[in-house]
């Protein structure tokens, strides 16, 4: 193959293997696709788990190209394609799953139905940190609880990844938010404009009457799972909603269902795994973008740079909980 016809990726061979880098062959854009040059590609738990073998859910067969979220720029539109043209800058959550090409290369070949324009007051690496997190965020609160001004909301782990896009969209609508996470995370919080909530010291009864005068959240988004779940069946109010990002565990529904409160969960890999709702997902990407250029949100990142050839340090960092912020892979 010529050096025009092929590219630089980064492959996982088997499971828990190290990331090798690899000439693989470039691809073209088909119809309805558009080919992406990649400069950024956002590194998600999810991540993390596909690489160990632990998320058969993610159906993504190794060896493959790992990265979930990207950031780039339009090389080649193919047949079909209307809104966007070569030289534009997009991102999105597009692939990394269910055997799709994932951003850890040079290039990709997009459904141009999952993409939207990037930011314009973002980089690239600032927006490749958003796509999975906003997406999850907004199919809980948006879609599936309907948020709305003047509601109570309270998300369970405020400050990590889906939590802190969830408070700042939720604020965006004009919800009371409160946010439990570490008590170090407080600060943080209340720069959001949400009211902090300390998870080791105080209980879900304590916060529920402190707040809500016993009467629990209209909205509850649990984006830690297992008992954050029957937290959140313990938070929510009378006839509230409560969404989780992680509700995969076995859970006790009486506090739910003596409220007459309801569930919804959310599967934000679904578009991607089955092509089905993928138009939806561009559609809420274009949404983030608004509300980004409009100064209503943003993502923490951590401070640390990343590229090909430290791929296995930022994995590193997700797997043992020590990263602060997203966690972004630039490339060149």
């Amino acid at each position: 193959m010529s050096p025009s016809s092929t590219m630089q990726a980064l492959l996982v061979d088997a499971p828990a293997g190290d990331f090798r880098t690899a000439q693989i062959a470039k691809p073209s854009a088909n119809e309805g696709e558009v080919l992406v040059r990649i400069k950024a590609s956002g590194v998600n738990p999810l991540d993390t788990k596909i690489r160990a073998g632990n998320a058969a859910h993610a159906r993504h067969p190794l060896p493959a190209v790992l990265g979930i979220d990207m950031a780039g720029v339009i090389e080649e539109v193919g047949a079909g394609v209307s809104g966007f043209r070569r030289g534009d800058e997009v991102y999105g959550m597009t692939g990394g799953v269910g055997g799709i090409q994932g951003s850890l290369a040079q290039f990709a070949a997009v459904d141009a139905r999952l993409l939207a324009p990037k930011p314009g007051n973002l980089s690239m690496r600032e927006a490749a940190a958003l796509p999975l997190i906003a997406i999850t965020a907004w199919e809980g609160l948006v879609d599936r609880a309907k948020v709305r001004a003047g509601q109570k909301v309270l998300v369970l782990g405020g400050a990590g990844g889906v939590g802190h896009v969830a408070v700042q969209i939720a604020k965006s609508v004009g919800a009371d938010v409160y946010a439990v996470d570490g008590a170090q995370k407080a600060s943080y919080i209340s720069s959001l404009g949400a009211i902090p909530i300390d998870r080791a010291s105080t209980t879900a009864e304590e916060y529920v009457t402190e707040y809500t005068g016993g009467k629990g959240f209209d909205v509850v988004y649990d984006t830690v799972g297992g008992a954050g779940l029957d937290t959140a069946f313990k938070a929510v109010s009378r006839f509230g909603h409560v969404v989780s990002a992680l509700g995969w565990g076995t859970h006790a529904l009486a506090p739910l269902s003596f409220k007459a409160a309801t569930y919804s969960g959310v599967f934000t890999l679904l578009p991607l795994l089955t092509g089905e709702g993928r138009t939806h997902h561009g559609e809420i990407m274009r949404e983030v973008t608004r509300l980004v250029e409009a100064g209503a949100l943003a993502p923490k990142l951590d401070p640390r740079r990343f590229d090909f050839g430290n791929v296995a340090e930022a994995h590193a960092l997700i797997e043992t909980r020590q990263a602060s912020g997203k966690l972004v892979v630039e490339i060149a």
